[in-house]
């Protein structure tokens, strides 16, 4: 048997050897607690997504809001001089009706409750509310800040600003109710943009990230993200066409997503890792 001299160097005495052993086993012991605090624990919940089906999209639009109701598919557009309110036929991406804001506004986000329609608008802290049928105006509301995106729980819109907080809205007085702020454990979530409210969740979207936060709108708490990053390649997108649009119709269970100046609007189902 070959000595510890024909590997480089003396044999330890036994008391370093003892040391070392006893350095080993509380360096492992030192691993196992953190495995147990840290290693059976996960952040929150990703998801991936699986294509249903494709349809086309109005590549002018600079997609702001996305809703359905009763079926049919509504859109809010944004930029200066070029914002609207939508409703458009789903399989051929064709505009059906048309209502175009003044050139002063910026559109943002969507939601549609009680047969009204509202949206917000960029900087200018006014909302407008329109009637479902006609596209015409009923009433106009204030808000202080920036709006983003809007949805809405049944009772109340909920709003997002470009933070890390969402408000819940009167819809009647248009005072906010509550605010939360949203976090993915200790860290707020900020730049919420787009919102739908699907199943008791509020979905996000991330203004300049692929991912969808899905929020629970009793805490706060980031319960997943879903990640869509696969879904239109990047190269061929322009800076600011990002991924902003859900919209999801509770009596079919069926989700849409779409992204500003995108050419498709897509069916997508989620798949749990």
């Amino acid at each position: 048997m070959p000595t510890n001299s024909s590997t480089g160097g003396p044999a330890a005495p036994p008391h370093t050897r003892k040391w070392l052993v006893a350095w080993a086993l509380a360096a492992v012991a030192v691993a196992l607690v953190a495995w147990a605090q840290f290693g059976g624990q996960h952040g929150p919940d990703a998801a991936s997504f699986k294509v249903v089906a494709a349809y086309p999209h109005d590549s002018n639009a600079f997609t702001q809001g996305l809703a359905i109701e009763a079926g049919q598919l509504y859109e809010g557009t944004g930029q200066y001089g070029a914002s609207s309110l939508r409703r458009v036929d789903l399989a051929t991406g064709r505009v059906e009706k048309q209502r175009t804001l003044n050139r002063m506004y910026f559109g943002e986000g969507i939601a549609i409750l009680g047969g009204l329609v509202y949206q917000l608008t960029w900087q200018n802290g006014v909302g407008i509310v329109y009637d479902l049928e006609s596209f015409d105006v009923q009433s106009t509301f204030r808000y202080s800040g920036e709006g983003w995106g809007l949805t809405h729980d049944g009772e109340r819109l909920i709003m997002s600003d470009g933070s890390a907080t969402l408000r819940f809205i009167d819809p009647k007085t248009f005072a906010v109710v509550e605010e939360l702020e949203v976090r993915d454990g200790t860290t707020p979530v900020t730049r919420l943009n787009e919102l739908e409210y699907i199943d008791g969740e509020i979905w996000a979207n991330i203004w300049y990230d692929d991912r969808i936060a899905r929020i629970s709108p009793k805490t706060g708490e980031v319960l997943g993200f879903i990640d869509l990053s696969t879904l239109y390649q990047q190269s061929a997108r322009s800076s600011e066409a990002v991924l902003n649009g859900i919209a999801y119709d509770p009596a079919s269970k069926r989700l849409f997503v779409t992204g500003k100046n995108w050419p498709q609007l897509y069916e997508i189902e989620i798949v749990r890792r």
